[in-house]
């Protein structure tokens, strides 16, 4: 049954031709129609005023850990799509780890799948995984709607979800290729590791100098080129997850170049944060990849201008409090993960705007190549007829303080507390239905399962 025609309109609206006064149509979660602000509205249409706020797609996040079922201590479905929706997010995509069992069969899917059960507040699809052993099960995640499979070249922290070998991934990627899904890569090699973790031996592991030196640019250089090799030879697309060297860059731009499938992204907390400002004990920005030096971080930065990186995604993996050693301060045993699932719009905005670039370039950034990357570009990313009427009206210009006690995941350790940002989400759009106000906070679990090709 079709539901009452549903209209917002604002003087600022982002289209693909740019930003300008619009009214968006909506029916039955999709945009029928984009006229002019000031055009005529059906007397039995619902009308909605964004007036002068700013009116984007819904962010697309497509690098989420929300670890249900099995560890939804540490987060889970609803916690972490109400932090999505508060912040202008309308789809996530979560990661095979650390979820037990791990998304790594279609079986394991369709539990994670049962464990929805009607905790969504936005959109969420799954990546699957690829472990040792497991390429027969690939041709099930796909049917499933896995837009594409993520692996470990070291060891992934969660011994359920064992790293792959470059065997393992000679086996793996052509059968990714001729299923049409695209393979994630954690792309640091052990060797390095091995050798830098013997190195800090000794070393005060309160100091994040330590930590950091356990994770060299080395380590992610040697699997990116691994994984530059791989394509080429098997012509499988491949995407970069979470891209901290700099000094990976000029590879992934030299095989683009060439015309190899392989793509990258980066993170809110590479783009934010650099190594000299980590104080002794602060393990609450442990990561991996590490956070690096500010000179890494300019170079990330123009990686992405450059368009070598194509993405900028949270990257949320969070954990219970304890986990992260808070008592010791030890880098070195504390969970490796950064909360920041609902701070995404802010931060890249606060972070764009301070460097002067262009909300359009912004947009492509944490939307649009997202959800390409995801399969979902047919439908998400833009406000255009046909798309999910999936958006987020925003004050672009205003700005608050990070507080734990606002902060929707589950648990409240994040190292943007404190941290003023710039622009604040006032309402959430998710497939036309008002998912989060700021007047009001949470509506309803609304958002649904996307699955790929099915």
């Amino acid at each position: 049954m079709s539901t009452p025609e549903l209209i917002i309109r604002g003087r600022r609206v982002l289209l693909p031709t740019g930003v300008g006064p619009a009214a968006l149509h909506v029916a039955n979660g999709r945009i029928t129609a984009v006229t002019a602000f000031d055009a005529a509205a059906p007397a039995s249409a619902t009308r909605i005023d964004a007036n002068d706020l700013l009116v984007t797609p819904g962010l697309v996040d497509s690098h989420v850990h929300i670890n249900e079922p099995g560890r939804t201590e540490w987060e889970g479905f609803r916690t972490a799509t109400e932090a999505a929706a508060a912040g202008g997010i309308t789809t996530v995509v979560d990661m095979p780890l650390n979820s037990i069992p791990p998304t790594t069969s279609a079986d394991a899917a369709e539990r994670k799948l049962e464990a929805l059960a009607d905790q969504l507040h936005v959109n969420v699809a799954f990546w699957g995984g690829v472990v040792p052993g497991n390429t027969k099960d690939l041709p099930g995640l796909q049917r499933f709607g896995v837009p594409g499979c993520k692996c470990f070249t070291c060891h992934s922290g969660v011994d359920e979800f064992p790293m792959s070998t470059r065997a393992d991934l000679d086996a793996a990627m052509p059968v990714l290729r001729d299923l049409d899904r695209v393979l994630l890569v954690h792309a640091e090699a052990p060797g390095p590791l091995e050798r830098a973790e013997l190195d800090v031996r000794g070393l005060d592991p309160r100091r994040y100098e330590t930590y950091l030196r356990s994770r060299p640019r080395a380590a992610e250089d040697e699997a990116v080129a691994m994984i530059i090799e791989l394509v080429r030879q098997h012509r499988c697309r491949a995407h970069i997850v979470h891209l901290s060297s700099a000094s990976a860059i000029p590879l992934l731009a030299a095989a683009q170049a060439e015309g190899l499938p392989i793509t990258a992204e980066t993170c809110l907390h590479y783009l934010a944060f650099t190594a000299e400002e980590i104080g002794d004990g602060a393990t609450h920005f442990k990561c991996a990849p590490p956070i690096r030096e500010a000179s890494n971080r300019e170079l990330l930065w123009k990686g992405l201008e450059q368009g070598v990186i194509g993405m900028v995604v949270s990257d949320h993996s969070p954990c219970t409090p304890a986990l992260k050693k808070p008592e010791t301060g030890d880098f070195l045993g504390a969970w490796g993960g950064i909360a920041g699932l609902q701070l995404g719009l802010s931060v890249l905005w606060t972070l764009a705007t301070a460097r002067g670039l262009p909300l359009e370039q912004m947009v492509r950034w944490n939307t649009q190549t997202p959800a390409a990357l995801a399969g979902l570009a047919s439908r998400k990313g833009q406000l255009a007829p046909g798309f999910d009427a999936d958006l987020v009206v925003w004050d672009d210009t205003a700005t608050f303080e990070v507080k734990a006690a606002e902060v929707r995941h589950r648990h409240k350790l994040t190292p943007y507390a404190g941290r003023t940002l710039r622009g604040v989400v006032h309402q959430t759009f998710v497939g036309g239905r008002l998912a989060w106000s700021r007047h009001d906070g949470l509506r309803a679990p609304g958002g649904r399962f996307e699955a790929i090709g099915r």
